[in-house]
């Protein structure tokens, strides 16, 4: 299969590993962040981590918007979602957070509210149009990759006068999740493997500050393995040239200036909130985006008087610190014995980019 098998080379795989090893230096440490949970998940389901030298270290980072929104958002939903006028339309991964008390959107189903899981945000458009005396929520989440889509439906729902549809908006930028990580002091990077889907639509110059103001280099990577190997040795080898610049591996899908459809599409629906609390990251300036006025009727949280309240983590889950880098999964005590995929404690074992999930689903926590 075209740019797939390509890039799955086993012989590539080990000639890529072989100069790695070749070109770091013995007794330093390279320590690298892979912002995006699609590459986390590369890493371990090809065991790229063990073609690795072991001055070569991967860092996980935060970049699962599941992972990063915190409990208050998710118990907001599932308040919402108890609403009988309200049918609630979200994601899969968003049906098993567990919110405060382990209380979860699929549990409030089981209890009788209308949630719906939905594969697009088209798919809540048409489940408004089924129900026109129903209240259709879309529970919209994701950084810059699921906006535009959002944007579209907002967009689309104005133009047919879809009245009973709303969005309840949890989209996030990664920029600032990326500058709150750099300046991070326990997390001490050189450098940083940056999104692909994300890229493709902000483009290569949205990380220009992170070698500007952090001089670290940022090396853009695919979800294959062996874009991901590149990727590394890439930054290797501007580490040892004490250089900073960003680099775009995976050409093929990212371009310099990104998607310039999207974004107009973005900046047509939606403005920047002056700030937004993460997980693991807490409140940010600036860092989420919410609908414009002029598409204010379709605002979830204006429409039904929703109100933030924060909610502090389950006192044993160290999410928090694993999304800054600071900690591995096996670093947590209910890693594996309470906190199972099927049965989270924390939103990093439920998404399909946590990094929980990936540890514990690929079974590398076992050699660790």
């Amino acid at each position: 299969m075209k740019y797939v098998d390509e890039y799955r080379d086993g012989e590539l795989a080990r000639h890529l590993s072989g100069k790695i090893a070749k070109e770091a230096h013995a007794g330093r440490q390279y320590r690298f962040m892979e912002f995006c949970g699609g590459h986390t998940h590369a890493i371990f389901r090809y065991g790229i981590a063990n073609l690795l030298p072991p001055g070569v270290q991967l860092i996980h980072g935060p970049g699962c918007p599941v992972c990063v929104l915190p409990i208050g958002r998710i118990d907001s939903a599932i308040e919402l979602a108890k609403n009988s006028r309200v049918i609630l339309a979200t994601y899969a991964d968003m049906m098993r957070v567990p919110g405060s008390h382990f209380a979860s959107l699929i549990r409030a189903r089981a209890e009788g509210a209308d949630v719906r899981m939905i594969y697009s945000a088209a798919d809540a458009l048409n489940i408004a149009r089924e129900n026109p005396a129903r209240e259709v929520v879309f529970f919209a989440i994701g950084f810059e990759t699921t906006t535009p889509p959002t944007a579209l439906a907002v967009r689309q729902a104005k133009c047919d006068g879809l009245a009973n549809f709303s969005v309840y908006c949890n989209h996030v930028l990664t920029p600032p999740a990326l500058r709150a990580i750099l300046d991070e002091p326990g997390a001490a990077l050189d450098g940083v493997i940056g999104p692909s889907h994300v890229s493709a639509v902000i483009g290569t110059g949205a990380y220009e500050f992170v070698a500007k103001d952090y001089g670290k280099p940022v090396v853009i990577a695919g979800f294959e393995p062996l874009d991901v190997m590149q990727a590394v040795l890439m930054l290797v080898r501007q580490v040892n040239s004490a250089h900073a610049a960003i680099e775009n591996e995976y050409s093929r899908a990212v371009g310099a200036e990104g998607n310039r459809k999207a974004q107009a599409l973005m900046e047509e629906v939606f403005e920047l909130r002056e700030s937004f609390e993460w997980r693991g990251l807490g409140w940010m300036p600036w860092s989420a985006r919410k609908l414009k006025p002029d598409y204010a009727e379709f605002d979830a949280e204006a429409r039904f008087g929703m109100s933030h309240h924060a909610v502090p983590d389950h006192k044993a889950c160290e999410c928090g610190d694993i999304l800054r880098g600071i900690r591995r999964p096996q670093d947590c005590k209910v890693f594996g014995t309470a906190c199972t995929p099927e049965h989270p404690i924390g939103a990093c074992m439920v998404s399909s980019e946590g990094a929980c999930a990936a540890y514990f689903s690929y079974g590398r926590y076992k050699a660790a």
